[in-house]
């Protein structure tokens, strides 16, 4: 019997939201809050990314994200692959403690 590879995919959800108004911040937070719960990670305070295992899983995230959108404002999707994501170079600043243990979390699954 042949293992099954799972390819580890990276889903990166980027968004730019209005809050003009008390409405408008309660969404954004809303959406925000859900990514956290969600299982994502905060690199920036609109950029969010969490790890899937497979195609499968990060369309699954996509349809909870896609459900879960606020009524106005931009919300962008990108998937990559572990290895391209691996490549991404911090240019300024340090890693975010999440940041730093994400790699271990590759690990376990």
């Amino acid at each position: 019997m042949r293992a099954e590879v799972v390819r580890i995919m990276w889903l990166l959800i980027f968004f730019d939201l209005p809050v003009g108004t008390k409405p408008q911040r309660r969404d954004a937070a809303r959406f925000r809050n859900f990514l956290k719960d969600d299982g994502y990670m905060m690199l920036q305070y609109s950029v969010y990314a969490r790890v899937c295992r497979g195609e499968e899983a990060v369309s699954k995230h996509l349809e909870r994200v896609t459900a879960k959108l606020p009524r106005t404002g931009s919300v962008r999707a990108l998937q990559v692959t572990d290895r391209q994501y691996g490549r991404m170079r911090l240019l300024l600043g340090t890693a975010s403690p999440t940041e730093k243990t994400a790699p271990k979390q590759l690990v376990l699954l």
